[in-house]
């Protein structure tokens, strides 16, 4: 077996190290005393355990375990698995802080998940299937306090946000007496895409009355906690913002406005009057994709093409039209989707570019060979409207008055209350409406808003009776606010 390098260890094991500030300010928060025994469930270069001597960490990376023990000759560290050692281990600790591994569900997985997701329903925290390993992490952690335990962790942002989020911020509501974020708008590790903020929990035994979020441009070392900022409401997180917290890095007055619209009888969502859906996968995008002079070539009839939205960088603003498609077509693009059903008698043009080289290596793709016949892409509609999910400034609807299809890099928007989309749909590029695509999507490195399915059709538009009364610039405001703290600048 070849020799791994710490930095591609450190990228595969989700560890990036804290800086030793950063870690030297949550340890002091959780530390109450030299004698508190203190637990690093992923320990990396040892930041946290040098910076209080009675410590334990766990570390699975051998480089990453032997600079700890470098770093903090003074702790114990174990080299392996922490959900194995915390499964076994009958040790508890009056503190823990440290910065867990931020691995994406995609490639955490197995026998560890497995390991960890049961320790998590035996702690009372069930997670679905897109929980990232930091989440579990805090919730194995947690369990090893004793009575009155406090911890101070390193969190991604997306604890604001993450569908995943609300069960781990559900158990610690329900697990500590005090549950603090402090959400930092500088990035704690410049070199990432990814934003984190900072977690504490006291009182492990308790139950929490409110969340405190302390809202901050940049994290200033402290020994002391900063004040909170804002006293969440558990109800309020609940129902209203859908247990976010993004929605309190505004001003009170604009979530005051934003919730009287939420409560109104005559405001709608998107998903009241429109269904929204991703586009088709094809399994191959360069084979089923013509550009027009190669459908020429290949001699492909007409009646088996369809003129196709590839992404959201091809979208115009306003609406798809014939001129829009002739557009693409002059410039040669590859928007000719080959559209091919089940059962269809195909012409011999068509059967040959089956049957060619590039066709034959699409036909061993995983979504070809799993379909039958290989060639015929399901899914494939016509939408009324399209919607990019992945957005700069601001989320694009498109009216798609020529046809066209579109891929899953858009999603495709079918009305079903054309009376209503009529009437609120001209509303899309108004600040309330912006507003509520920041507040329902969120933030995705690179500073761009992502608005999966279900956060689009709970896309806002309010009644004209709060809309024509609204203070657009205060809206105008927000907007600006969360795209500073998604970092897109205009």
């Amino acid at each position: 077996m070849g020799i791994h390098s710490p930095v591609l260890c450190q990228k595969q094991s989700g560890a990036y190290f804290t800086p030793g500030d950063v870690a030297r300010s949550l340890v002091a928060w959780a530390a109450r005393s030299q004698s508190d025994r203190l637990l690093d469930p992923s320990c990396g270069d040892g930041q946290f355990l040098s910076a209080h001597h009675n410590s334990v960490g766990i570390e699975q990376n051998p480089h990453s375990a032997q600079s700890a023990i470098a770093a903090a000759p003074g702790a114990l560290v174990h080299e392996g698995d922490f959900f194995a050692w915390a499964a076994e281990t009958h040790e508890r600790f009056e503190c823990a802080a440290g910065n867990p591994p931020f691995i994406r569900y995609q490639t955490f997985k197995g026998e560890v998940r497995r390991r960890a997701l049961e320790l998590c329903a035996r702690a009372g925290a069930e997670f679905t299937g897109l929980a990232s390993s930091w989440a579990p992490f805090l919730v194995a952690t947690a369990a090893l306090l004793k009575p009155g335990g406090r911890m101070a962790f390193v969190v991604p942002a997306e604890i604001g946000h993450a569908p995943y989020a609300a069960p781990l911020l559900e158990y610690l509501v329900g697990s500590f007496t005090t549950v603090h974020l402090i959400a930092v708008r500088e990035k704690l590790f410049p070199t990432l895409s990814e934003d984190c903020w900072l977690l504490y929990a006291d009182g492990h035994g308790g139950a929490a009355e409110h969340i405190d979020l302390t809202v901050c441009d940049r994290f200033k070392p402290s020994q002391a906690r900063p004040k909170p900022t804002v006293r969440v409401d558990l109800a309020e997180w609940r129902t209203l913002w859908s247990r976010r917290l993004r929605p309190y890095l505004l001003p009170t007055e604009i979530r005051s406005l934003y919730s009287l619209a939420v409560g109104h009888p005559a405001t709608r969502r998107l998903g009241d009057f429109a269904t929204v859906g991703i586009g088709y996968v094809s399994g191959d995008n360069d084979f089923f994709h013509l550009r027009p002079s190669e459908a020429k070539r290949w001699k492909i009839p007409t009646p088996f093409l369809h003129a196709s939205l590839r992404n959201g960088r091809s979208m115009p603003s306003g609406q798809i039209t014939r001129a829009t498609v002739k557009k693409w077509t002059r410039a040669d693009d590859p928007v000719l989707l080959l559209r091919l059903t089940r059962n269809q008698e195909l012409p011999a043009s068509v059967r040959e570019y089956l049957d060619s080289s590039a066709g034959r290596a699409a036909r061993g793709g995983y979504k070809c060979r799993n379909r039958t016949p290989w060639y015929a892409v399901p899914d494939v509609q016509v939408p009324n409207y399209v919607l990019s999910y992945m957005a700069g400034r601001s989320a694009n609807l498109v009216r798609n008055v020529a046809g066209v299809t579109c891929t899953n890099s858009v999603h495709a928007v079918r009305v079903h209350d054309h009376a209503a989309a009529t009437k609120l749909l001209p509303q899309w590029s108004s600040p309330f409406v912006r507003l509520s695509c920041e507040l329902e999507g969120h933030a995705l490195g690179g500073g761009m808003l992502k608005l999966e399915v279900r956060e689009a059709t709970r896309v806002l538009f309010p009644p004209a009776c709060i809309a024509d009364n609204a203070d657009a610039d205060a809206l105008e405001d927000g907007i600006r606010t969360l795209h500073r703290w998604r970092h897109y600048a205009n």
